[in-house]
């Protein structure tokens, strides 16, 4: 993790789920991650790798159930985790964007870190579940993040056929995206916003 340290340990416990994770926002892209859903690790994972976050996820859910309580609890304890790391926001660069193809997808995220949560996700349609992973979780667990990290997130897939494919380019957009708009600007001192506060 780099001198500026930010970082953030948080911890959920409920009757449905039981996570932790460690967040280095200026890390090298190390990635630790156990849900109990495969396709969820290796999502989260490859966020991480992209996004050169230092990232380690623990979680324990009510996977007789279904995954809904898990994903959406990871996604709370991520945006919880950013939002800690990065403190007032003071001289970070707030907005990123970033494009990735896969193969015959093609994935686009924007993000602002404003700390007015907004999600706007966009995809094909894609099919009932990758590996274990259901996909109608997608919007839960990016909406859990936004609301939770303060951030607004247009995730757009314009095409693509694969649903592995689809999913993959629209995690690690959002990784390049949200390393972007995390990382310092070395003209700025403060909080970029003209009000003075995010």
């Amino acid at each position: 993790m780099s001198e500026t340290k930010r970082s953030a340990f948080i911890e959920r416990k409920t009757k449905e789920t039981a996570i932790s994770i460690q967040l280095g926002i200026d890390g090298r892209g190390t990635a630790e991650v156990s849900t109990g859903i495969a396709f969820f690790d290796h999502m989260l994972s490859l966020f991480a790798v992209h996004g050169f976050f230092d990232l380690t996820v623990r979680a324990r859910g009510d996977l007789d159930v279904d995954g809904h309580h898990t994903v959406e609890d990871v996604g709370i304890c991520l945006g919880q985790a950013f939002s800690r790391a990065l403190g007032d926001r003071a001289g970070i660069r707030r907005y990123g964007q970033a494009s990735v193809p896969m193969d015959e997808a093609l994935a686009r995220a924007v993000v602002d870190l404003s700390n007015r949560p907004y999600l706007v996700l966009k995809t094909p349609a894609l099919v009932e579940r990758v590996g274990a992973f259901e996909t109608e979780l997608l919007p839960e667990f990016f909406r859990a993040f936004c609301v939770h990290a303060g951030a607004t997130l247009h995730l757009h897939v314009p095409y693509g056929e694969n649903s592995h494919h689809m999913l993959e380019a629209a995690f690690k957009a959002w990784g390049r995206a949200l390393d972007q708009a995390c990382s310092l600007d070395p003209r700025r001192s403060g909080v970029p916003s003209s009000k003075g506060v995010l």
